[in-house]
């Protein structure tokens, strides 16, 4: 069977977010769920597949009608009984989010428990999505096991894509989370890293120098996003910056993630990565003009198309 899907690996989370005096929204979100959420609005005639955990309850059942009701599938993941969702709320200041978190019992953290099943999920796929943060939540026998079960996807002929996405707190330590992150890397192939978490962790004096460090790495395609400044590609010896959009943000959460997922999108269909990178800055740009990760489809598509032209 041709590899056709396209899989992201990781953990759905409950997003509460809008708070209103004592009132919040609630919605579904996780980083690598936000990515495969834009790829399915931009290459929604592929098959898309979340791979995850989910628990029992009453919310880990919402989440998977949540999912399956915008077309996202769940594969072959595991239903932990007794488990449920990792929880975080959103609080802003200005455009500027900060995140308080309940995720130590998270359904998520056993998505590598059964090797069968991870494999299964990972099957004909065109692409497979993970994160640094996918890496984190895992314990160390489950982090390997997930690595082979991806390594295996790539050499079956997934592309596969990462994004290091740290966050010291999820990690024992800055040591654990290098050696893991790296590991990673050795079977990717389209890194996707935040120059801020790259140097935080890395010790990295720009974004060219991130690019060099991956590509000494053995990646053969990399896009270092930063923040509002341009992201920098590498393909080869080939270096170059592509200006991020400008527009008027009022809640940055997702911005990188669905950076990400823009920019997949346009190299599942054959543009350029210079062009893709634009194309992810567009999309980027629609995310943070709307409260929560999740824009909906058609804002994505609008803008994942303004992009080709920008």
């Amino acid at each position: 069977m041709a590899n056709m899907g396209m899989a992201a690996i990781g953990e759905c989370m409950l997003e509460l977010s809008g708070r209103e005096g004592q009132t919040w929204r609630m919605g579904f979100a996780g980083d690598t769920l936000n990515t495969l959420w834009a790829l399915k609005a931009l290459a929604g005639d592929r098959e898309a597949t979340y791979v995850s955990a989910f628990g029992d309850d009453p919310f880990s059942r919402d989440q998977v009608d949540f999912l399956e009701s915008n077309g996202i599938g769940i594969g072959s993941s595991p239903t932990i009984p007794g488990a449920r969702p990792g929880l975080y709320a959103i609080t802003l200041e200005g455009a500027e989010r900060s995140f308080t978190y309940w995720r130590s019992d998270s359904a998520a953290r056993q998505l590598a428990s059964d090797p069968v099943r991870l494999g299964e999920s990972l099957e004909n796929q065109a692409l497979v999505y993970f994160s640094g943060i996918t890496l984190a939540i895992l314990e160390a026998g489950a982090r390997a096991r997930l690595i082979e079960a991806v390594a295996e996807a790539r050499g079956a002929g997934s592309l596969v894509a990462f994004d290091a996405n740290y966050r010291a707190r999820l990690w024992a330590g800055a040591d654990e989370a290098r050696r893991s992150i790296e590991s990673a890397l050795a079977v990717t192939d389209i890194a996707l890293p935040s120059f801020s978490d790259e140097q935080s962790l890395f010790g990295d004096a720009s974004p060219e120098a991130t690019a060099e460090r991956l590509a000494a790495l053995g990646v053969s395609e990399i896009v270092v996003k930063d923040g509002e400044g341009p992201a920098f590609v590498r393909c080869g010896e080939v270096v170059q910056p592509v200006p991020a959009a400008r527009v008027g943000a009022v809640d940055t959460t997702g911005a990188g993630d669905a950076f990400n997922g823009g920019y997949l999108a346009a190299r599942l269909a054959g543009h350029l990565p210079a062009a893709a990178t634009r194309q992810g800055h567009a999309v980027a740009a629609a995310v943070v003009q709307v409260f929560g990760a999740l824009a909906p489809f058609a804002e994505l598509r609008k803008a994942f198309e303004a992009g080709v032209t920008a």
